[in-house]
């Protein structure tokens, strides 16, 4: 375990490196003007399957957290290749990104849930003679991550996650959760469980799960908004993962990129063998899904209650909500450039090496398809 988590924060290493790297390519181009990854090396991806066609100028994004560090690699390939464009991407939360969307700030937003019927409706007043729709780019799991001195290996199923999130169990030593890990030794240690305090995507696929898993035990609607009593809130998957980080008995959820200095939960989802959150289990889980989407929207539809061996059902899809007919003329041709790399097979790979899961061959073929009809 210590070596597990000299992995994870070497890797964290790794990825505070690229964000420097993105930060430098923000300012302008390298030296010689060679497209290069964080390393110096030439960046395959980015010289082999960037079209930047007539891209150029400043593209303004917004949305969701979870797929931010997946954002900040793609664009870190992107615009050393399409030295013409800056993308900024805020980050802020799927709530914010939909609402910046719908009031026309944004060329394009990142939500972890599709958009809702009165959302639809109010992107018609930016899409003149369209709609927004929803293209699914980014798979990959909610990692639950806790800090319990002593406890490596923790595993909890959805009534009990429910429960503690729901302040109905509040202490590591409790009866339900020693019945899960019955070779632990668990401390008499108060629980701290951490939500988001914004509108967030993840919070309506992490609470999709607690509803279709365990009714009984998680008797709110559900949404993007957090909805439990008690709890302590933070902002972003980011302050999540540091909450959690810092604070003895702390538990989160988070995007499992986050979550490389944490110890993750494995679900008890009734399979063989708990599973435990990762890129392979969350391909597995969206496997399962259904584009329940009309038109040219790719909506898809989760199984969070999936016993499937090997399969995560704390799964997230994340969107890019574009317009399908009437998107700004000054920003189309960077945002269709930018859309049609992420979704090619080389912006796919970039996922995997970021901890997320590529969306499946099928579903991402009608999204390349789409992307091209956007007008």
């Amino acid at each position: 375990m210590k070596l597990q988590r000299m992995n994870r924060r070497a890797l964290t290493l790794g990825a505070l490196a690229v964000s420097s790297a993105l930060a430098l390519t923000a300012c302008g181009s390298d030296d010689t003007g060679e497209k290069s990854n964080e390393s110096g090396a030439p960046n395959s991806a980015a010289a082999g399957s960037v079209q930047c066609d007539d891209a150029k100028g400043q593209l303004l994004a917004d949305g969701s957290s979870a797929q931010k560090n997946a954002i900040d690699a793609w664009v870190k390939a992107f615009t050393q290749a399409c030295n013409g464009v800056q993308i900024n991407y805020k980050g802020g939360g799927s709530g914010a990104g939909v609402t910046a969307f719908t009031q026309g700030q944004v060329a394009f937003a990142g939500s972890d849930s599709a958009l809702k019927p009165e959302e639809v409706t109010a992107s018609k007043e930016v899409c003149q003679g369209g709609q927004g729709i929803d293209l699914p780019m980014v798979g990959g799991p909610i990692a639950v991550g806790y800090n319990v001195p002593g406890v490596d290996n923790l595993v909890l199923d959805a009534p009990t996650l429910a429960k503690i999130f729901d302040s109905k169990i509040t202490n590591w030593n409790d009866k339900a959760i020693a019945a899960l890990n019955p070779d632990a030794k668990l401390p008499d240690l108060k629980i701290q469980a951490f939500h988001r305090s914004e509108d967030s995507g993840t919070t309506d696929n992490f609470t999709k799960y607690l509803i279709a898993t365990t009714p009984d035990n998680w008797k709110y609607e559900g949404g993007k908004a957090w909805q439990a009593k008690g709890g302590q809130a933070a902002s972003g998957s980011a302050g999540i993962s540091q909450q959690v980080q810092q604070n003895s008995g702390a538990i989160g959820y988070m995007e499992l990129s986050y979550a490389k200095e944490l110890s993750t939960v494995a679900l008890d989802t009734g399979a063989a063998a708990p599973v435990t959150a990762s890129t392979d289990s969350a391909t597995k889980a969206i496997a399962d899904a259904q584009v329940v989407g009309t038109g040219k929207d790719l909506a898809l539809k989760l199984n969070y209650a999936t016993k499937a061996d090997g399969a995560y059902p704390i799964t997230l899809v994340t969107y890019e909500i574009v317009c399908d007919k009437g998107n700004k003329a000054d920003t189309l041709p960077a945002t269709k450039a930018f859309l049609r790399y992420i979704a090619s097979e080389d912006g796919q790979k970039v996922l995997v090496d970021n901890d997320y899961a590529p969306i499946p061959a099928d579903i991402i073929a009608k999204v390349r398809t789409t992307i091209d009809e956007l007008s």
